[in-house]
């Protein structure tokens, strides 16, 4: 399901990077060296407005910032495998939202030995589905209608709010059901800043009513 979503969404944007006017191969090197939708479609919209390189940077920097603490969280899993430290940076360079997701909650019931190849082989199928939807959709653009495109792009979001449908910790479900309320309100206030302080405000407040309701840890 994964590469599944992954290929899908980068087929958007594909389509997406194509309309403004970016070519194929620099498409395709923003899909695989960034690596994350949010940071890709704000350098390609940015491109599209003619802005300066130096808030196109910025612009895709913030909206791959995630990647800082998913990587400070997930790089204590593979402690004790001297194979993983070797590879730790390719490790944060093929992260994604959805491999790391998956790898985080399949992780504890995996040997440290086998964690390293398991995320490797997971991730690493993730990044070519991603490859292969970005070109798929440069080609495709123009017989895709608008709707559908902007569509693609966002199954990837919505594919990571169903994976936490499930999750057993209560501070996250508390965090993506305040999200969901806080974020549209705070579209209509402030579209261009919607979403990190819909981060922000959900977070902390998921994180000080967990620690309110009973503990950091305390599962449902």
């Amino acid at each position: 399901m994964p590469f599944v979503m992954v290929t899908a969404s980068m087929v958007g944007f594909g389509s997406l990077a194509r309309d403004s006017g970016l070519t194929l191969d620099i498409t395709l090197a923003l899909s695989i060296g960034l690596w994350g939708l949010p940071g890709q479609v704000a350098m390609a919209e940015l491109h599209a407005m003619g802005a300066p390189i130096i808030a196109i940077v910025l612009a895709s920097s913030m909206g791959n910032l995630r990647f800082l603490p998913m990587g400070l969280v997930m790089m204590p899993v593979f402690r004790g495998d001297p194979q993983a430290h070797r590879w730790r940076f390719v490790i944060g360079q093929i992260m994604a939202i959805n491999p790391w997701t998956v790898f985080m909650r399949r992780a504890p019931q995996i040997s440290v030995p086998l964690r390293f190849p398991y995320y490797m082989a997971l991730a690493g199928t993730c990044l070519a589905g991603g490859a292969l939807g970005t070109v798929a959709g440069y080609i495709l653009y123009g017989s895709l209608p608008f709707v559908v495109t902007v569509s693609l792009v966002f199954l990837n979001p919505a594919y990571f709010v169903f994976v936490f449908s499930s999750v057993r910790q209560r501070n996250c479900i508390i965090a993506v059901v305040l999200g969901a309320f806080t974020g549209p309100l705070l579209h209509q206030v402030t579209p261009d800043w919607s979403v990190p302080l819909t981060g922000l405000i959900a977070g902390t407040a998921a994180f000080f009513l967990n620690q309110w309701t009973g503990g950091a840890g305390g599962n449902t």
